[in-house]
Parts: C-alpha cells; sequence; structure tokens
C-alpha cells in the first residue's frame, strides 16, 4: 500500500549554494592558469628569438652600410647597354678593317708594275696601311723634285686616298752618306723637302691637306744597315702611311650626343 506523504515532511537545503560556488570558484581559477601561462615567458627561448633578431638586423645594417641595394632593372639595363655599345664597336672595327683592306689592295693595284720592280712595297699593320715608295723612282740623287714620270704615279696614289678621311702621313729618308749644297745643308733637309714635295702633289690631286703630314726623317730607321751601295739604296725612300682610325671614340662620341 502506497505510503502517502504528508505536508511538511521534506525540508528546503539551505546549503544548495555552495555547490554554484564551488563552481564558480573552479572557473576563475582555470581563468587565472590561463592567464598565467599567456603572460608567462620562456627565458631561454625569448634569448634565443632576441639574438636571432639582433643578429639578422646588424647583419643587414653591416651589408647596408658597405654596398647598396642592387637594383635589378637598373642592372638589366647596363648590362643591355654595354652589350649594345660592345656590338656596335665590333661592327665598327670591322668596317674600319675592311676599309682599309680596300685601301691596301687599291693600292696594290695601282703600284703593281713598280712592286714587280720591287721599287715599292705595300703592307698592312695594327698601325696602318703603309705604302714603302724607293727614292729612285720618285727624284734625281740629291734632289726632291718629283720627276715627270712619277707624278702619274703619285696621282693614282692620291685617287685611292682622296675619298676617305683618315690621316696620312708622308716621312722623307735618307741614306748615311751628309750632303751639303745650297739647297740642302744636310740629310734633314733633303728628306723634309722629299716628303713636303709628295705632300704638295697629293693636295693638288685632291687629298684635304688637313690629314696630311710631312716628316723628315733623315738617315735614321734604316731598313738595312747602309753599308753598301745597294743598301743605301734601299734606304733612300719616301714612306706614305694611311694611318688606321681611332675605333673606342666612336661609341663615346655618341654617347655624348
Amino acid at each position: 500500500m502506497a505510503r502517502k506523504i504528508r505536508r511538511g515532511q521534506f525540508h528546503d537545503n539551505h546549503d544548495r549554494w555552495l555547490i554554484s560556488y564551488a563552481d564558480f570558484i573552479t572557473l576563475l581559477f582555470g581563468f587565472f592558469v590561463v592567464m598565467y601561462a599567456i603572460s608567462s615567458v620562456n627565458e631561454g627561448k625569448y634569448k634565443i628569438f632576441s639574438a636571432s633578431l639582433t643578429s639578422a638586423f646588424s647583419n643587414k645594417l653591416t651589408h647596408a652600410e658597405h654596398a647598396q641595394p642592387v637594383n635589378q632593372d637598373a642592372a638589366l639595363l647596363k648590362y643591355l647597354v654595354e652589350r649594345r655599345d660592345t656590338a656596335r664597336l665590333a661592327e665598327l672595327q670591322r668596317k674600319q678593317q675592311e676599309f682599309m683592306q680596300n685601301i691596301a689592295k687599291n693600292l696594290n693595284r695601282v703600284m703593281q708594275p713598280l712592286i714587280k720592280s720591287g721599287q715599292v712595297s705595300v703592307t698592312q699593320s695594327n698601325r696602318g696601311v703603309v705604302l714603302d715608295i724607293n727614292a729612285s723612282a720618285l727624284f734625281k740623287q740629291g734632289d726632291a723634285t718629283v720627276q715627270p714620270e712619277a707624278i702619274k704615279t703619285l696621282s693614282d696614289v692620291a685617287e685611292v686616298l682622296r675619298d676617305g678621311d683618315q690621316s696620312i702621313e708622308v716621312d722623307g729618308y735618307t741614306d748615311d752618306i751628309p750632303i751639303k749644297n745650297a739647297l740642302y745643308p744636310s740629310n734633314w733637309e733633303l728628306s723634309a723637302a722629299r716628303a713636303c714635295s709628295v705632300v704638295r702633289l697629293f693636295i693638288g690631286h685632291g687629298v684635304v691637306s688637313g690629314r696630311l703630314t710631312a716628316v723628315g726623317l733623315a738617315d735614321n730607321h734604316p731598313v738595312v744597315p747602309n753599308d753598301s751601295a745597294e743598301n743605301r739604296a734601299r734606304n733612300r725612300r719616301v714612306t706614305v702611311t694611311i694611318l688606321a682610325p681611332v675605333a673606342e671614340r666612336e661609341p663615346a662620341a655618341q654617347q655624348s650626343e
């Protein structure tokens, strides 16, 4: 038989608040534990991290003090400009070399009879094209007047040289036997007069005078020792040098424009 519960048999528990209070304290403790964990610093790891940052920034500053940062675009542009200038210089040198070779070829053509007789030679070097003419093909012995039969020869040379713009040196040479007369007190005057005679003839046949230089060198720089009549005859000569252009000047001039 069911037991009846009478009114007022159960009483209210006045200690129930302790449960809520205990839960609150537990949560509060957990909160402070988390806050402590977040704010706690591992001193060892902090020192390692700090040292790494200091090293990284100090190296960066050190490099910055000794070298400016490289601008890749500027470096590329500089490289392309240098390549362009190198290619331009190489092309210019090729054209100049070809031009000098053509001069040598044309001089060989117009001077062929004298080359065969051994009175003329045409050579090419880094300095330019050298036309060496024996004095006997141009002058009488002890004289600086170009002989009529030599005028045609030198006029052909002038025609080859007329259209260029290269500088031309004309050097006169003698043997070592001294000369002394009213016109030429020494070999210096004779060699210089012969060089000037060739220069005047070139100018008269259209070569611009500003390109020409006349030099008398007397018996200096003989091609063979002056120990025989034959060798002395070889040393009496006029040398015409067509100077090779200075290729390096062209790119610098173009950059300054």
